[in-house]
């Protein structure tokens, strides 16, 4: 079995995979959150701080999403469907802090143009931001 470094086309298209469990995610999160208020915020005019809390909820959620599957296998949902992996740069599982680092790297280069992610367009080992902060790689298992 070989692997080899995943293209941007290859990462987007695990990452529209995996708006569908996030979507579920976020819905379940949002519902208990407004469980936990008891009927006492107006979703159509909810306050400042509620928003921001409902928006640093569902950030952790994704977070522990992609965090936990990537510690646990190396793979989301996603990434299964397309045969991808996040490895070490020596081929071995992320440890959990490098794990959570990708993550928040990854989110800078969404919020900066998504540049960090067309990276890997220019990188000679297809390495986006996240992937050079974290030390790891996401490759593509060929059968």
């Amino acid at each position: 079995m070989t692997s080899i470094p995943a293209s941007l086309w290859l990462r987007l298209a695990a990452a529209i995979y995996d708006l569908f469990p996030l979507i579920a995610l976020w819905m379940a999160t949002a519902a208990l959150a407004l469980l936990v208020a008891h009927g006492t915020v107006d979703p159509a005019h909810p306050t400042n701080v509620w928003r921001w809390c409902l928006r640093l909820a569902l950030l952790t959620v994704t977070g522990t999403y992609f965090a936990i599957s990537w510690a646990r296998g190396g793979q989301t949902i996603g990434m299964r469907a397309w045969r991808l992996c996040v490895v070490d740069a020596d081929g071995s599982a992320l440890p959990w802090p490098r794990c959570v680092l990708r993550f928040l790297v990854a989110c800078v280069s969404v919020g900066v143009l998504a540049l960090g992610f067309l990276w890997c367009l220019f990188d000679a080992r297809k390495r986006a931001w996240h992937d050079i902060a974290a030390r790891s790689v996401l490759v593509r298992i060929e059968k």
